[in-house]
């Protein structure tokens, strides 16, 4: 029921001044605080190594790791008792080889899928002989292999 019969209702209507002005001040704000990936990357500049190849190779000792837990020392697979019984492999290893006076490079290859006490388990043996450098091989990513 219209009780008001000379007046006629209008439909409202959206302003769309004041809509604009909200919205280009939005757009302002996004413009401004946006981060820039050029802004957030580290300009890192690599030092060059300018020395000669090593003449002589160090003596090295290859221990190899497989996802089933097989250990082989320089080649030969050994079987896995504790860590002293490795540790005396390695120590073998490094008296079959080479010179007895050389601190040898002990070298963990360990499978990807390998777990993380049998390279733990490597070593702790090469602690237990008294070998003090060790490292880690490992493969690039562009390699297939």
């Amino acid at each position: 029921m219209n009780f008001r019969r000379g007046k006629t209702r209008e439909d409202p209507e959206i302003n769309l001044i004041p809509f604009i002005d909200v919205l280009l001040v939005i757009l302002i704000f996004l413009m401004v605080s946006t981060t820039y990936s050029k802004f957030t990357e580290l300009q890192i500049t690599l030092p060059t190594a300018d020395a000669e190849k090593a003449v002589e190779r160090p003596f090295e000792i290859n221990v190899a790791v497989d996802s089933q837990g097989r250990y082989a020392v320089n080649n030969v697979q050994v079987a896995f008792r504790d860590a002293r019984g490795l540790a005396e492999e390695l120590r073998n290893a490094g008296n079959r080889k080479g010179d007895s006076k050389k601190d040898p490079i002990v070298i963990i290859s360990a499978d990807g899928t390998a777990t993380h006490q049998s390279v733990i388990n490597v070593l702790e043996a090469a602690r237990l002989a008294g070998f003090e450098r060790i490292t880690f091989a490992a493969q690039s990513a562009g390699s297939g292999k």
